[in-house]
């Protein structure tokens, strides 16, 4: 049997609803959580059941250089002034050759917070934005 080896971890994509972004350095937090809800039966003093509880989804970061593209700041400077635009997206995992090979949809999801590049005149690394999106699922496609 041929072997498999694991996708690489620096070739994806990010899709949003509307927005055409150049790439992205990072992009991490996307998954989800079931709350564990722990219940004892009256009758059993030593056991205590696990019980599923809420599903929640982690928030989403994206980073990226910065560049004059002002689509996702503008995304998330219209959250700050009251306008929630919900947009599902995807991050897309790719192999050597470019090919998509696994892909994670989100959905309903709005800028939360925005961190502007950190600065320092002895470095050379280049200048990154970073943005949170908060959703409200996220399911491997």
């Amino acid at each position: 049997m041929a072997r498999k080896d694991p996708y690489r971890n620096f070739r994806f994509l990010v899709e949003i609803d509307g927005i055409v972004q150049a790439g992205f350095a990072e992009c991490s937090g996307f998954g989800s959580n079931i709350e564990v809800v722990e219940y004892r039966e009256g009758g059993e003093v030593a056991t205590v059941r696990k019980l599923p509880g809420k599903v929640s989804y982690p928030d989403i970061t994206l980073k990226w250089g910065v560049t004059d593209s002002r689509e996702l700041y503008d995304w998330h400077l219209a959250a700050v002034n009251g306008t929630i635009d919900r947009r599902n997206g995807s991050i897309i995992l790719q192999d050597d050759a470019g090919q998509e090979k696994v892909r994670w949809n989100f959905f309903s999801a709005w800028p939360s917070k925005y961190d502007g590049p950190d600065f320092n005149a002895k470095g050379n690394d280049v200048s990154l934005d970073a943005l949170t999106v908060s959703c409200e699922r996220v399911e491997r496609a």
